[in-house]
């Protein structure tokens, strides 16, 4: 380990590294190449491209395909929700942290390997390989996350995380360019279909995110603290979060806004989840590539996001943060409608743009919403924030939940997806409640 001084650009460069060696888990495996492939074995279609047949039996019992990869999803968060305080704990309090960030980056990067040989025969085997990536992957942030303070000075800690963002969507971004080229010229590499480049993404995937991360490991200290661990400090993080659960009673309008974040969150935070799955089963792709246009569409998303958080972020400054989430869970309300009738792959294409155009917007404009309605000189700010995304966690669980059960009834995704318009406009009439005090009322007067 090469020691670096706190504030170094190498140290913070190193730190904002693992970004690009983890983030491709987010693109290939949670958006992407993992839903196609889950999807291709476990749906039978006809000649048209309809569902034919799409249930698939675990421990006895008959699944719709969609509602039991959601159903283990909310349980990888719920996992997630209940050790992040743990987790966070002893990232305050132990000198080695880097190793627990080693731990559940290999948990994770190995979980994405063994999807290699996941087929419908090891189901079992393979939804729990996609079940311990998604633990691996966010309790591994919680780590990464706890290092920002140790390794940047407060005046450098927002352009670090910012690098650590753009090197998370341009790393993620070349992988999957990578696997779309093998998966749909598999005969350039000598495969005889693309079954087998498939599952090398899988591989790939846990490679790089390996692989790259001993940049960072090489360069990151080993943690600042050395405290014993014990009791207290392991039930420090739940401590923390009763805290702030109780100083919401002194802080009405943070209540009442965290009430609105919570129920539309369920909804973004789910669909975000299940837009690939929708793509495979709902489209009518004859005549084009599946693959193809499904990755083109996350590819799609992620470029628009980038572009609908810019805009996002000029609109409220004009009209305020709560009228812009509301004006933009009115959208996504507008995108639930929409994506029940879409059919074919051009009106994918746009819901997909329209998606991309107000995820990235309503996920920064809701973290900076809650930022300026914390109390004036708050010094935890990390307690606050712990809150914020356990409480997050919490929402995809049940969010998830809720899409696996009426997917299930129902036998359909579009009927999960126009549920969802209920929550959007729950959360609408919940944040017309919320008070513009303080940091907002001067802003929204500006």
């Amino acid at each position: 380990m090469n020691k670096l001084p706190k504030g170094s650009k190498k140290l913070i460069n190193a730190w904002a590294f693992y970004d690009w060696a983890n983030s491709v888990y987010s693109l290939v495996i949670a958006s992407t190449i993992f839903p196609i492939f889950y999807a291709a074995l476990t749906i039978v279609k006809n000649e048209k491209g309809e569902v034919v047949h799409d249930t698939v039996q675990l421990l006895g019992f008959n699944f719709n395909n969609d509602s039991l990869i959601s159903y283990v999803t909310a349980l990888a968060f719920m996992v997630v929700a209940l050790i992040s305080p743990f987790l966070s704990g002893i990232a305050d309090y132990v000198g080695n942290k880097k190793n627990f960030l080693k731990f559940f980056c290999y948990l994770g990067a190995l979980s994405c390997i063994s999807l290699y040989w996941f087929s419908i025969e090891n189901l079992w085997f393979g939804l729990t390989s996609y079940f311990l990536a998604l633990v691996g992957f966010w309790a591994s942030l919680v780590f990464y996350n706890s290092y920002l303070p140790d390794i940047a000075f407060p005046e450098q800690q927002d352009k670090a995380s910012a690098k650590g963002f753009s090197l998370g969507y341009i790393g993620s971004v070349v992988l999957l360019i990578i696997c779309l080229m093998m998966v749909l010229n598999y005969e350039w590499f000598g495969f005889e279909d693309e079954g087998m480049p498939t599952r090398l993404s899988f591989v790939l995937t846990g490679i790089w995110w390996i692989g790259f991360s001993q940049i960072t490991y090489y360069y990151l200290p080993k943690g600042n603290k050395k405290e014993k661990l014990t009791r207290d400090v392991l039930f420090n993080g739940f401590r923390e979060i009763k805290m702030i659960w109780n100083s919401f009673e002194s802080n009405p309008q943070l209540k009442k806004y965290l009430r609105a974040f919570f129920v539309y969150s369920m909804a973004v935070q789910t669909v975000m989840l299940i837009a690939t799955y929708f793509g495979i089963e709902e489209v009518n792709w004859t005549g084009q590539d599946a693959t193809t246009g499904l990755i083109l569409s996350i590819l799609l998303i992620q470029l628009v996001a980038v572009a609908g958080a810019t805009i996002t972020s000029r609109l409220s400054s004009k009209m305020g943060n709560i009228q812009t989430l509301i004006l933009v869970n009115v959208i996504w309300m507008g995108i639930c409608i929409y994506a029940f009738f879409v059919e074919t792959p051009v009106q994918f294409y746009i819901a997909a743009g329209l998606v991309g155009l107000v995820m990235g917007g309503i996920q920064t404009l809701s973290r900076s919403t809650y930022s300026k309605m914390l109390p004036e000189g708050t010094l935890d700010t990390t307690s606050y924030f712990s809150f914020y995304d356990v409480s997050e966690k919490i929402g995809i669980v049940i969010g998830m939940s809720l899409y696996g059960l009426v997917t299930q009834v129902f036998g359909s995704i579009r009927f999960s997806v126009l549920f969802l318009t209920a929550f959007f406009l729950i959360g609408i009439f919940l944040l017309l409640m919320v008070p513009r005090t303080g940091k907002l009322a001067k802003k929204e007067a500006a």
